[in-house]
């Protein structure tokens, strides 16, 4: 990230910020503001050694650039990135087979505040983004994740494809999502499993797609024939979380 502070927005965020490792360095809070949220906020926040401090709620809306902050902002340390070998990890440490979606060229930060929400719900082991082209860990991001951002590791790369074959070398099975390919509601992944996500508008690279050992599609027989990506992934992902035995 280009800078080195950035802000955790909400009440669920806050909470969730402060109950991780994740390094916080102020806490603003809503002069005059009365809530149960805002207590535990701020009881949080002393037994991690922070200082808060009691804002006018001008300045929260500055801090928060139009973000509905609930009376509370924190201000942390810009978000850190995991490593590939960390998602190997977290899957390792729970005795599981890796769980791993791929998302190539989210530009929304909603989508991928709403992706990382399911992947948290699903115990996906993490996340992959390229660093180029794509909406990276922000603030928006980590309000629209309502605090998954903290538990869900996101692992950014220079070149998805390069990252696929190093996966498919580490024995992860690479599915890809597309307008025609097999039922995702046949789709087991059963094993290592690593499932690519592609942009909005123009779906997964074509030389990112000839890596994916299979095409996965989601029936549609309405007038519509296209879903926002954080709603197919949350459909892919929970038909992946169902395969697995859970």
């Amino acid at each position: 990230m280009a800078t080195n502070e950035d802000f955790v927005i909400g009440r669920h965020p806050a909470v969730a910020a402060l109950k991780s490792k994740q390094a916080v360095n102020k806490v603003f809070l809503q002069a005059g503001l009365k809530a149960d949220a805002l207590k535990e906020v701020a009881s949080l926040a002393k037994k991690k050694g922070v200082i808060v401090n009691q804002v006018p709620k001008a300045k929260l809306d500055l801090l928060a650039d139009g973000q509905n902050h609930q009376g509370v902002v924190l201000a942390v340390a810009a978000y850190e990135y995991a490593s590939l070998d960390d998602l190997f990890a977290k899957a390792q440490a729970k005795a599981e087979d890796p769980f791993f979606i791929i998302l190539d060229g989210i530009e929304d930060p909603h989508n991928l505040g709403s992706i990382m929400r399911t992947a948290d719900a699903a115990g996906v082991h993490g996340i992959i983004i390229p660093k180029r082209r794509a909406v990276q860990l922000t603030s928006t991001v980590a309000k629209t994740s309502t605090g998954a951002i903290e538990y869900v590791p996101v692992c950014r790369v220079t070149n998805l494809v390069q990252t696929v074959e190093e996966l498919k070398k580490r024995g992860v099975w690479v599915f890809g999502t597309d307008m025609h390919g097999t039922d995702f509601r046949k789709w087991s992944a059963k094993g290592p499993t690593a499932l690519v996500i592609g942009n909005e508008g123009k779906g997964i690279a074509p030389l990112l797609k000839k890596n994916c050992d299979e095409m996965l599609t989601i029936p549609m027989v309405g007038h519509v024939q296209s879903l926002n990506a954080s709603v197919a992934a949350s459909l892919l992902i929970y038909q992946g979380f169902t395969s697995r035995g859970n």
